[in-house]
């Protein structure tokens, strides 16, 4: 892997707080979609839920202006206060919320690239109760904006 996408792809602190840093456009965030619903077989496998089991999940795009960066997908199990932290977001980035907590404990980060070469990381986070996981995939107008290479 390129170094350039290894500071994106393997950092461990905010990709928030990254993103608003290199984003030439002022950073937004835009709610595709939150609600209840069942997880992909995958994401319920790596957070130990049985098969079928709804939780909830929420899908944003994190945007340089009007430019898709990454596309973001979370899944927690439903907890009452988990629900009710993770809905009240609305277009406010996760990340912004989850890196505020003390208690946040973030397991290790699976990094790997999709047919088209973009790179994709997910990882597990803590807090409290509260479990999540949260997946990122990295958009070629990302790439196209801060001069990255291909992603293979």
């Amino acid at each position: 892997m390129d170094p350039r996408w290894w500071r994106w792809v393997a950092s461990t602190d905010s990709l928030t707080a990254r993103l608003i840093a290199a984003s030439p456009q002022p950073f937004r965030v835009r709610l595709l979609e939150q609600g209840i619903g069942v997880p992909r077989r995958d994401e319920a496998q790596a957070l130990g839920l049985a098969p079928g089991r709804v939780a909830w999940i929420r899908e944003v795009l994190l945007m340089s202006g009007e430019r898709p960066w990454v596309a973001a997908r979370s899944v927690a199990p439903l907890t009452r206060s988990g629900c009710r932290s993770l809905r009240a977001l609305g277009e406010r980035s996760l990340g912004s919320w989850l890196f505020a907590q003390p208690d946040l404990e973030r397991g290790p980060i699976e990094l790997s690239a999709d047919h088209q070469g973009v790179w994709l990381r997910r990882s597990r986070f803590r807090h409290g109760r509260i479990q999540l996981l949260v997946q990122e995939r990295f958009l070629g107008q990302m790439a196209a904006d801060l001069e990255l290479p291909p992603g293979t």
